[in-house]
């Protein structure tokens, strides 16, 4: 039988480890690396190419959901394992959207985690029942909403990547640095974000980053 290798990501260590002792009792199965950064789990998904990536939604550098695009851009074998201690109801779609085919609250881990894994290693979604219920319910309630002005517009990823580094202390020169972009694009999406959200400030922009779970407070 194919050996599965698995990715884990997740910015603390011990979480990492105990995700790496929890998914190597299982006979075949190989955490071929690790991650603490967004930017970091991309790169290893490149030069590893594992089958499913565990990636936790908040991540320094970069964003668990850009993460999931670009690894699944790069290797579009792989599956993609959200592991969050966020109540998903605000996020799923989210999830969804970037291409993670699986989405497990770090309470559950320790019960759901091996079947998680297996289930996306035979490309089988993989959502608890409390999961596909917050789904069902975000969605009825995003329905009954849907003929009501203005809904809330989306950030784009470029416009999340940004928030976040913003949020992370970031200024516009390195921000620049860090997505090789221009000073000036970074300054036209700052304020196009700005505006798009009715937002004043950068401590306001921090404010929503931790509000919407791209950060950490």
């Amino acid at each position: 039988m194919k050996p599965v290798r698995i990715l884990v990501a997740d910015d603390h260590e011990v979480v990492r480890r105990g995700l790496r002792a929890i998914l190597e009792t299982r006979e075949g199965w190989e955490v071929s690396g690790e991650a603490a950064t967004g930017r970091e789990a991309v790169e290893q998904a490149k030069q590893l190419k594992p089958d499913v990536v565990v990636l936790d939604l908040v991540m320094p550098e970069m964003n668990g959901l850009e993460a999931t695009r670009r690894i699944l851009k790069a290797v579009p074998t792989a599956e993609v394992l959200i592991l969050t201690m966020h109540e998903p109801e605000h996020l799923m779609r989210e999830v969804l959207a970037a291409g993670a085919r699986g989405y497990l609250l770090k309470s559950d881990a320790g019960r759901e985690l091996v079947a998680a894994v297996d289930a996306l290693s035979h490309h089988v979604p993989a959502f608890t029942s409390r999961v596909v219920n917050a789904l069902l319910e975000a969605y009825l309630e995003d329905d009954g909403h849907e003929q009501g002005a203005g809904r809330r517009q989306r950030l784009t990823s470029r416009e999340r990547e940004i928030v976040q580094l913003l949020a992370e202390g970031k200024t516009n020169k390195e921000v620049a640095a860090a997505l090789d972009i221009s000073v000036k694009t970074v300054e036209a999406h700052r304020s196009n974000v700005m505006h798009k959200l009715g937002l004043h400030s950068l401590s306001e922009i921090v404010h929503y980053a931790v509000r919407n779970k791209i950060v950490q407070a």
